[in-house]
C-alpha cells in the first residue's frame, strides 16, 4: 500500500535517515538541533511518525527508523539526487544551486515520473556532489573513500564527494580549482593545525584548512 506524506514528514524521514548514518538512536535534541526546531515540535512528529509505524520512538531514549521508514527516506534521497543531476546536468545549474531546488523537487512523489527521469538520465550512480543515487530498489552503493584530512600522503587521489553542500562552502571551493573528479596529491600535513600542502592536477599547490579537508572526500586515482 503506497501513502502519501506531508512535505514536512518527508524532511523528518530524511534527516533521520542521515543521523542515523553517525548516530545508530538519533535524540530528540539531535534532530532539533539539525532541523532547528523546538523539541516540543520534535515530540509530537516523532509520535505522529511512530502511529504511522515509520520509526520506533521511545520518550527519553530516542528513536530510529522502522524498515518501512528507511525506506520511504531512501526513496527521497533518491528523488533528491536525481532531480541534483538533472539540474546540473541538463539544465546547467552550478553544483552551488542545485541543492536548495532540488529540496522543492524531491517532494514530487510520483513513482512513474522519477523512473522515466532515472531512465532519461541514463541511470547515474552519483549526485554532482558525488553523494550515491540510489537505484529503483533503494540499493545504494559507495566504494572505499577517505575524507582529505585523513588520506594518505603522496598518493594519486580524486575527488569523489563533498559532504558541506552550503552555497558558501561549494563557492569557496570552485575558486580554489576544485569540483569533482578532481586529481590532486597531498604534500605535506602540517602538525600544528592539521593543515595540508595540496598539489592540484593541473593546478599549483594549495593550502587547505583541516575544517575544510574533513569535507571533502576522496578516493585512490
Amino acid at each position: 500500500m503506497s501513502f502519501n506524506y506531508s512535505h514536512s514528514e518527508e524532511n523528518y524521514l530524511k534527516t533521520i535517515f542521515h543521523l542515523q548514518l553517525e548516530y545508530q538512536t538519533v535524540t530528540t535534541n539531535a534532530l532539533a538541533e539539525k532541523l532547528q526546531a523546538r523539541p516540543a515540535s520534535i515530540t509530537d512528529m516523532m509520535k505522529k511518525l511512530s502511529a504511522k509505524k515509520l520509526l520506533h520512538y521511545k520518550p527519553y531514549y530516542g528513536f530510529t527508523l522502522s524498515a518501512e521508514g528507511k525506506r520511504v527516506a531512501i526513496d527521497i534521497i533518491r528523488r533528491h539526487r536525481l532531480w541534483e543531476f538533472f539540474l546540473a546536468e541538463k539544465l546547467h545549474f552550478g553544483w552551488d544551486e542545485v541543492h536548495v531546488l532540488a529540496e522543492e523537487l524531491e517532494h514530487v512523489s510520483s513513482k512513474k515520473l522519477i523512473d522515466k527521469l532515472d531512465e532519461y538520465l541514463g541511470y547515474p550512480g552519483f549526485d554532482p556532489h558525488g553523494d550515491p543515487i540510489p537505484d529503483s530498489k533503494g540499493k545504494i552503493t559507495t566504494g572505499k573513500v577517505y575524507s582529505l584530512s585523513e588520506a594518505p600522503l603522496n598518493t594519486s587521489l580524486q575527488v569523489s564527494r563533498i559532504s558541506n553542500q552550503s552555497h558558501e562552502f561549494l563557492e569557496l571551493l570552485k575558486h580554489k580549482g576544485l569540483g569533482i573528479g578532481t586529481q590532486l596529491e597531498i604534500r605535506k600535513r602540517f602538525d600544528f593545525d592539521g593543515s595540508l600542502q595540496v598539489k592540484l592536477k593541473p593546478g599549483g599547490a594549495e593550502t587547505f584548512s583541516e575544517q575544510l579537508a574533513q569535507h571533502i572526500h576522496v578516493k585512490k586515482d
